[in-house]
C-alpha cells in the first residue's frame, strides 16, 4: 500500500518540457471545459468569526475570498484569465479561530469545510496549504498553463502574507504538503479518489503567534492520515492531453524537496483599504511613474525574492526609455533613510516595451504602458525544483510589488505568459540563461 507521503520519483523531464513549450510561440488550442470553480465538499458550511487570533475572517476576506455579485471572478489576489485555480485547505492547531481540525475554505462563500480532525495534543496556531486544481487553467491558457499557475500561486500567497500571515514557505516536499492537507500523494490522486478533481499542494502560509514551530507542525498534520474527499466533479472523467502533461510536470515539482522547506517571515501588514484597492487595471496603463516610485516597487518585488532565485529589472517609458536594475545598496526593500529611496541603475538605454509586447503573447498596449517591472531567468535546463522555486517566488514579490504600487498611486497589472521572452540575449548575454518569468505593467492613475 502506498503512504501517503510517498511519491512517484523525480525526473526534471515533464516539468522542462511543459515550460519550454510554455514558452513556444506555439499558440494554444480551443478553450476545454474548466470544471467547478471550486470544490464541493459535503460538511456543513462553518462561518469565520470575526475578532479571533489568528483572525481568520479578515485574513482570507482581505487575501482569497470572492466579492459577491462578481460570479467569483473578482478576488483581491489576482488570476491568470480569473480562473483562480488556486485553493486553500486551513490545518486549524489549538486556540484557533475554529475548533481544531482540518478544514477546505471555499472562496466562493468565505466559509470553512470540516474534513478531519487534528492530531492528539495539536499544535498550536494555524497553517495554509495552497494548491492548485491545474483544470481551470488549461482549460483556457493549454499548454501555457504551468507557470501560469504556479505564478497564481505566489501571488495568493503574497496575498495571505499582506493580509496578516506570519511566514511563507514556498519550497516545501508537496508530498508532505499534500499528507499534512490531508490530500492524496499528487500521483496517486485518481486512484485514491476516483471521479475527484486532483489538487496539488505548492506552498504553506502561517498565521499567527505559533508560526515560529510551523515546520514541525506541518510533519504532525501529516501523520494524521487522509481526510475527507470533495464530492466527484463531473467534468474530471474527460482528461485533455495537454492537462495529463499539466498534472506530470506539477507531480515533477511537487517532489523535488524533503523536507518542510524554508520559512520566511513576512512583511508588514497593510491596510484593509489597499489590499482592496489593488486590482489589475484593464489597459492601457499609460504615464510614466516618477523614478523614485519606480525605484521603491522594484525594490519591493527584489527584496522578497529567495536567495538564488529570479533577478529584477524595470523598462520605463518617457522622454528617455531605459532598462534599470536597483543599485547594489538599493536592494533591501526598505523604507528610506535621511531622505533617500532606493537607486537605479542604467542597464541599458533605449525603448524596450515594444519588444516586451511582442513577448507578452502579443499585448500590444504594453508597448505605450508607463513601466515593466520584469522578472528574469529559470533557463531551460532549470530543474523541476528551480522551475517551481523561480516562479512561485516570482509571483509572491510581484504580489508585493503590486501592492507597493497602489500604495504610490499607480495602477498596474500583472502578466505572466511570456513567449520566446529571453531578455538574457536581447541584453547582449548569453542565449536561453534569462528567460522573462513574470511582469507588473505599471502606470499613472491620471492616465486612465
Amino acid at each position: 500500500m502506498t503512504s501517503p507521503m510517498s511519491s512517484p520519483p523525480r525526473t526534471d523531464g515533464a516539468a522542462r518540457t511543459s515550460l519550454a513549450t510554455a514558452r513556444s510561440g506555439a499558440a494554444p488550442g480551443p478553450d476545454t471545459p474548466a470544471g467547478r470553480a471550486a470544490a464541493v465538499w459535503t460538511s456543513p458550511p462553518q462561518p469565520l468569526t470575526a475578532g479571533t487570533a489568528p483572525d481568520l475572517d479578515h485574513l482570507l476576506r482581505y487575501s482569497l475570498a470572492a466579492l459577491e455579485g462578481a460570479n467569483g471572478r473578482l478576488r483581491p489576489a489576482p488570476s491568470a484569465g480569473a480562473l483562480h485555480p488556486v485553493n486553500a485547505h486551513l490545518l486549524v492547531g489549538g486556540a484557533g479561530a475554529l475548533p481544531a481540525g482540518r478544514y477546505a475554505y471555499d472562496a466562493l462563500t468565505h466559509r470553512a469545510h470540516r474534513r478531519g480532525p487534528a492530531p492528539g495534543d495539536p499544535p498550536d496556531g494555524t497553517l495554509v496549504v495552497l494548491t492548485v486544481s491545474a483544470r481551470r487553467t488549461v482549460s483556457h491558457y493549454g499548454h501555457r498553463a504551468l507557470p501560469l499557475l504556479l505564478l497564481d500561486t505566489g501571488h495568493a500567497a503574497a496575498a495571505l502574507a499582506q493580509a496578516g500571515a506570519a511566514q511563507v514557505c514556498l519550497d516545501a516536499d508537496g508530498a508532505l504538503l499534500a499528507a499534512a492537507a490531508g490530500l492524496p500523494d499528487p500521483g496517486h490522486w485518481r486512484q485514491t479518489w476516483p471521479g475527484t478533481e486532483p489538487q496539488h499542494a505548492l506552498a504553506a502560509v502561517a498565521l499567527g503567534p505559533a508560526a515560529g514551530r510551523a515546520e514541525h507542525a506541518l510533519t504532525r498534520w501529516a501523520a494524521c492520515g487522509l481526510g475527507q474527499p470533495p464530492q466527484a466533479e463531473p467534468a474530471a472523467a474527460e482528461v485533455p492531453p495537454v492537462l495529463t502533461r499539466t498534472w506530470h510536470a506539477l507531480e515533477d515539482m511537487t517532489t523535488v524537496a524533503a523536507g518542510p522547506g524554508e520559512w520566511t517571515p513576512t512583511a508588514e501588514r497593510v491596510s484593509a483599504r489597499t489590499l482592496m484597492s489593488r486590482r489589475s487595471a484593464p489597459p492601457p496603463l499609460r504615464g510614466a511613474p516618477a523614478r523614485e516610485d519606480v525605484a521603491r516597487v522594484l525594490a519591493r518585488a527584489a527584496g522578497a525574492s529567495l536567495s538564488g532565485g529570479p533577478r529584477w529589472c524595470v523598462a520605463v517609458g518617457g522622454a528617455r526609455p531605459a532598462l534599470f536594475e536597483l543599485a547594489r545598496d538599493g536592494g533591501e526593500g526598505r523604507a528610506p533613510e535621511h531622505g533617500r529611496g532606493p537607486a537605479l541603475r542604467l542597464l541599458a538605454s533605449g525603448d524596450a516595451r515594444p519588444t516586451l509586447a511582442a513577448w507578452a503573447a502579443g499585448q500590444a498596449w504594453i508597448a505605450e504602458a508607463g513601466a515593466v517591472l520584469l522578472a528574469y531567468g529559470c533557463p531551460p535546463d532549470a530543474d523541476a525544483g528551480r522551475i517551481r522555486r523561480d516562479h512561485l517566488t516570482a509571483g509572491y514579490a510581484v504580489g508585493l510589488a503590486q501592492c507597493a504600487a497602489a500604495e504610490l498611486g499607480l495602477v498596474s497589472r500583472p502578466v505572466g505568459s511570456w513567449q520566446q521572452a529571453d531578455l538574457g540575449a536581447a541584453l547582449g548575454g548569453a542565449h536561453g540563461r534569462d528567460w522573462i518569468v513574470h511582469g507588473l505593467v505599471m502606470g499613472r492613475d491620471d492616465h486612465q
